[in-house]
């Protein structure tokens, strides 16, 4: 089974579905699930997260989809809504970075306006 990203025309998922698995090569099923929904589909990978395959895998469009990430065709990757306007797009890992290292990310939260981590 694969799973199929549904995209509006700006595209941003609307919709993730589970869909025909691409080792089927009787259909190009991107175009199929597009056509029969409407919109551009594109194929995304549920073991795919930071473009790193999480069973030693080849990874696949950066990121699994979800409903709000964008599409970017460019890189051909899922990226995730961005958590903060300081924050950049690592194109290594089709993430966004914090302007400095968090220190731990369970006992810390991004500070937006003082651009720091705070204990929590």
């Amino acid at each position: 089974m694969a799973h199929y990203a549904l995209l509006n025309s700006a595209n941003i998922v609307t919709q993730v579905i589970t869909g025909k698995d691409e080792t089927d090569t009787s259909h190009d099923w991107e175009n199929y699930y597009g056509n029969l929904h409407n919109c551009t589909a594109k194929r995304t990978s549920y073991n795919t997260l930071e473009n790193t395959h999480n069973n030693n895998g080849t990874a696949f469009r950066g990121n699994y989809a979800g409903v709000g990430y964008t599409y970017d065709a460019t890189l051909d990757v899922f990226i995730a809504p961005k958590p903060y306007a300081s924050w950049t797009l690592s194109t290594a890992t089709a993430t966004w970075v914090a302007p400095s290292a968090c220190p731990n990310l369970s006992t810390h939260t991004w500070d937006e306006d003082n651009q720091t981590w705070t204990e929590i």
